[in-house]
């Protein structure tokens, strides 16, 4: 086998640096607006170093990619934290909080039942690649990559479950938008009161939104001293706690206390470092994290793609199932129950979005929804994987 083109540390940062550089500059160009929207730069920053190994470019293995996994996650889950306003997540109401929740109870118990389902068809250890999903599928990419990484889900499983993740989860979100036309006809048969949406949007607007401001140096500093400085003591104290079964590792005890300790700061003026773009930089951590864990895998994994799309299918249908169960008890306009499913399945990008398509000024309630979807993803990620583990070890 040849050497790889770049097998220097450095040479394998910049390069990776580079890919989600010239990714998020295509990204920003009008013409490839509509491609982006079906083939979202997440998947292109994984793929692409992907590729590269393949190709020869990237070795697979390289100390550089442990490096960034062990304190770049960390750093990137306190930073996108910060703005994790749980105050004003409750102000949406109960109702908009219980549908939420719903939607989350089903991509937690989906997760063990599609494993029982398909424990012999899947590859051996693929409970840990559907616990990743879930970590997706309850807030967003980054808690993919927390939970994928607390688990240990090898990375020839990373390849199909992002696959998944954007073909199951983006038709999902095409078929949820479909779902507009019918949104009156469906709140007439679930007997909704509509008052709580103008209700929600009263809340909404309360929301003060003008603190937004240029980022200074002084920002910069503290966001990274908050970053580096709170992930190596998250490190040094989760390596001193004990080891839970197969899933509660000491580096998930890592990313319970950075979660922890990102949403005590979320109540402290420290928050405000997210109107100078805090989730920002958490965001470039967490892709440079991304990039490197594509340049780990391996493309034939991309083979095994039809029987996890398969499953994903089942899975989403699970939680599809749970939400308008929910919606019926609790009576809620399917205008939150379609912010609820989008804002678990698809994260604080393209929630606001199905918000928006339902209610035109309520975007903002897609994007609540979403962080308190992203507080909720670390912690219900982390059970569905140890109940997937149950199952897939016992049953």
């Amino acid at each position: 086998m040849s050497q790889p083109l770049f097998t220097d540390s450095t040479q394998i940062l910049v390069f990776l640096v580079l890919v989600i550089g010239f990714v998020y500059w295509l990204n920003s160009k009008q013409k490839f607006v509509r491609f982006f929207r079906f083939f979202t730069p997440v998947l292109w920053i994984y793929f692409l170093p992907m590729l590269a190994t393949t190709l020869g470019i990237l070795p697979s293995e390289s100390p550089v990619y442990n490096w960034i996994r062990k304190h770049f996650l960390p750093a990137a889950l306190i930073l996108l934290l910060l703005s994790a306003n749980l105050p004003t997540i409750a102000r949406l109401g109960s109702k908009a909080i219980l549908t939420m929740l719903a939607g989350t109870f089903g991509i937690v118990i989906g997760g063990p039942i599609v494993v029982l389902l398909f424990k012999n068809s899947l590859p051996e250890g693929a409970w840990k690649g559907i616990a990743a999903l879930s970590g997706s599928w309850i807030g967003g990419s980054h808690n993919l990559v927390a939970i994928s990484e607390s688990v240990g889900t090898p990375e020839s499983l990373l390849g199909p479950i992002i696959v998944v993740d954007t073909v199951v989860g983006y038709t999902w979100m095409g078929i949820v938008i479909a779902l507009s036309a019918f949104q009156d006809r469906f709140d007439r048969w679930a007997d909704v009161d509509r008052s709580v949406v103008e209700e929600i949007n009263r809340r909404v607007n309360e929301i003060d939104q003008s603190n937004r401001r240029p980022l200074k140096f002084t920002d910069l500093t503290l966001m990274m001293t908050l970053a580096i400085g709170g992930s190596y003591l998250c490190l040094e104290l989760g390596q001193h706690l004990p080891q839970l079964g197969e899933v509660i590792s000491s580096f998930a005890w890592t990313v319970i206390l950075v979660t922890t300790f990102g949403l005590i700061l979320s109540f402290t003026r420290l928050s405000q470092l997210e109107y100078a773009g805090a989730s920002h930089l958490g965001n470039f951590f967490l892709f440079l994290l991304l990039a490197s864990i594509g340049a780990r895998a391996d493309l034939k994994a991309i083979l095994q793609v039809p029987l996890f799309v398969l499953v994903g299918i089942i899975w989403i249908t699970i939680h599809a199932i749970c939400l308008f169960i929910a919606g019926k008890i609790l009576k809620s306009p399917m205008f939150l129950i379609a912010t609820a499913s989008q804002a678990n399945i698809g994260g604080p990008v393209t929630a606001p979005i199905v918000a928006s398509v339902y209610q035109s000024s309520l975007a903002p309630v897609g994007l609540l929804m979403a962080v308190f979807g992203s507080i909720l993803g670390i912690y219900a990620g982390l059970l569905c994987a140890q109940l997937c583990y149950w199952v897939d070890k016992f049953w």
